[in-house]
C-alpha cells in the first residue's frame, strides 16, 4: 500500500430541480450486483461474505489524485446555501499566474527525516486559501497525528485521511498549539478554522485543473520525487540552477507538493532534461527555505507523474464558529464505494442529541462527477419503514437537493437552522446518482491495518436500492454509510 510522502524520500452548469426529480423518481427496479471487488484492493483478502458483494475499496493512489429551491415543508423554504459547480472550462486564463504574486504564499515548512509531505501540503493549501487577510500557521503534527488512523509519521498519508480529518472538524489547529516534528500531539485541541469542501481533481485535464486553480485557490498533488532525483550530482531531473524539475518516466508517486499556479512561457530549456514543448506548474515544496527560490521550483506540464491520479482542492475554508458539534455515522470517512450495481442508491443515517441543538449542515462525500443528490429529515426515526416512507415522499421534511461537480467532500449549509430536541432519535435520508458508477455510496470500513480504529458500536446506518426494502449496513456489510450533521447549541 503506498501511501504520500512514505519514508519522506523525498461554466457554472444550470442545476433544475425536475431533472434532479427525475433522477430521484428513476431509482427503483435495480439489481444487486454479484461480482467481487477488484482483487488488488488492499485488504481485499481479509474481508469475507457478503461485503464483497457490493463494495468497492478506494485505493490510496487512486485518492491521491446551481442551488435549487426545495420545499421545507410546514410553511416555510429552505434551500442549502452552497454552490458546488465548478469555473467554466472556455474562460480565458492569462499565460502567467501564481497566487505568490497574490500575496497567497503560505509559510515554507522543512518535513525533515519525517514522511509528512501531504500533512504539510495540506496545511500549506488552508493557510493559502486564508492569505492574505488571516495569516494562520497549522498544525502537520496534528494532521498526521490525530487524524484516528492507526498510522505512524514515517508512513505517509492519503487523501482520504485529510478528508476524514478535516471533516470530523479534527483540525486543523495552528502550530503554535502543535509545534512540528515532537513526536507527540495534544489531545482536546479544537480547530482553528473549518474546511467544508474538498474537491478531488482526479480525470481533470490540465486545462480544468488551471480554471480550479484560478478560481479556487492553490491545490494539492502528487508526483515522484525525493532527495536523490534532486541531489544535483546524481539526479537527471533536477535543475538546481533554474529550479526546474521533470521526471518523463511514469513512477511511483510518493511525494506531495502545492501547486500555486502556471507559467505557459517557461522556457523548456530550463529543464537539466528538454521536453519537448515550454511550460510548467509553479509549486511550492516542503523542503525548506533552502530548496528552489525560497521553497518554489518549476515542474514541466509534461511530467509524467504530476497530477496523474489528479489532487485536492480546499474550496469552503471558514471560521471555526459555523458549528458546535459533528453528528456523524463514520469516523474515518470515505474508504470504499457500496451500491447495488447501478449508478443511484439510498442510504440514511440515524442520529440522537443529548442536548437541544440545531442542525446547520450535512456533510456528504460525492464519490464521482457530476453526483445528483437528495436528502429528508425523519424527526421521528421508527425502524426502517420510516425511511421508505421519507423516501417515498410521504414522510419527512425534503431539506434540500442539487447537482455536485466534482467528487470529493461537500458541507450542505442550510439557510435556516432546523431545531432538534434532546434524546429524540431522527433520521436523514440520502438519494444519491453518480453516473459511471455502479457504486455510488460512500462507506468507512476495516479494510486493512491502518482502518484498525473503524468500529460499527454505536453507528446505525442503512443503504437501499430503491427506498423501499433497506439494509443495516453495520449487519449486513460491516460498513458504516458516511454522513454527517453540523449542529450548533441552542
Amino acid at each position: 500500500m503506498r501511501r504520500s510522502g512514505q519514508a519522506a524520500a523525498g461554466g457554472v452548469p444550470a442545476v433544475f430541480l425536475a431533472a434532479v426529480l427525475a433522477a430521484f423518481s428513476a431509482a427503483g427496479g435495480q439489481q444487486r450486483i454479484t461480482e467481487d471487488f477488484c482483487s488488488t484492493s488492499p485488504g481485499a483478502e481479509e474481508q469475507t461474505g457478503g461485503l464483497s458483494e457490493n463494495l468497492d475499496f478506494i485505493q490510496p493512489d487512486t485518492l491521491l489524485y446551481g442551488r435549487p429551491g426545495a420545499d421545507f415543508g410546514k410553511g416555510s423554504t429552505a434551500v442549502f446555501a452552497t454552490d458546488f459547480s465548478q469555473a467554466k472550462v472556455n474562460a480565458p486564463l492569462p499565460e502567467t499566474f501564481s497566487w505568490a504574486a497574490c500575496g497567497k504564499k503560505p509559510t515554507v515548512r522543512n518535513q525533515g527525516s519525517l514522511g509528512t509531505c501531504w500533512a504539510l501540503t495540506a496545511a500549506e493549501a488552508v493557510e493559502s486559501a486564508l492569505l492574505p487577510q488571516t495569516r494562520l500557521v497549522l498544525s502537520a503534527d496534528h494532521i498526521s497525528l490525530q487524524n484516528g488512523f492507526d498510522i505512524a509519521q514515517d508512513e505517509g498519508g492519503d487523501y482520504s485521511m485529510i478528508m476524514s480529518y478535516m471533516a470530523d472538524f479534527k483540525g486543523p489547529v495552528t502550530e503554535e498549539e502543535d509545534p512540528y516534528g515532537d513526536g507527540s500531539s495534544p489531545q482536546g485541541l479544537k480547530a482553528a478554522v473549518h474546511v467544508g469542501e474538498m474537491r478531488l481533481l482526479e480525470g481533470m485535464s490540465a486545462d480544468r485543473i488551471r480554471h480550479m486553480i484560478y478560481r479556487f485557490g492553490a491545490v494539492q498533488t502528487s508526483l515522484s520525487m525525493d532527495r536523490t532525483r534532486t541531489d544535483q550530482g546524481r539526479s537527471f531531473y533536477y535543475n538546481e540552477k533554474t529550479c526546474s524539475y521533470y521526471d518523463p518516466v511514469t513512477e511511483l508517486l510518493n511525494h506531495d507538493v502545492l501547486v500555486l499556479g502556471w507559467d505557459d512561457t517557461y522556457s523548456k530549456k530550463h529543464f537539466r532534461v528538454q521536453p519537448a514543448h515550454d511550460g510548467a506548474w509553479i509549486c511550492q515544496n516542503s523542503w525548506g527555505a533552502g530548496f528552489g527560490r525560497d521553497g518554489i521550483f518549476y515542474v514541466s506540464y509534461e511530467d509524467a507523474n504530476l497530477f496523474r491520479k489528479g489532487g485536492i482542492a480546499y474550496t469552503d475554508v471558514r471560521t471555526a464558529d459555523d458549528a458546535d458539534h459533528v453528528l456523524e455515522t463514520d469516523s474515518l470517512g470515505w474508504q470504499a464505494r457500496q451500491g447495488y450495481g447501478c449508478e443511484s442508491a439510498w442510504f440514511a443515517g440515524v442520529f440522537e442529541t443529548d442536548s437541544p441543538q440545531m442542525l446547520e449542515a450535512a456533510g456528504l462525500y460525492a464519490v464521482g462527477p457530476a453526483t445528483t443528490w437528495r436528502m429528508v429529515l425523519v424527526e421521528n426515526f421508527q425502524g426502517p419503514d420510516s425511511l421508505s416512507e421519507a423516501a417515498d415522499g410521504k414522510n419527512g421534511i425534503l431539506l434540500g437537493c442539487g447537482w455536485i461537480e466534482n467528487p470529493g467532500f461537500y458541507t450542505l449549509r442550510l439557510r435556516w437552522p432546523l431545531s432538534l430536541p434532546a434524546g429524540k432519535r431522527f433520521a436523514v435520508v440520502v438519494f444519491v446518482d453518480t453516473p459511471g458508477t455502479g457504486r455510488p455510496v460512500a462507506v468507512e470500513t476495516r479494510k486493512d491495518r491502518y482502518t484498525d480504529t473503524v468500529s460499527l458500536d454505536g453507528r446505525e446506518s442503512y443503504i437501499s436500492r430503491d427506498g423501499a426494502s433497506w439494509e443495516r449496513t453495520q449487519t449486513a456489510y460491516r460498513t458504516n454509510a458516511c454522513l454527517k450533521l453540523y449542529t450548533s447549541d441552542t
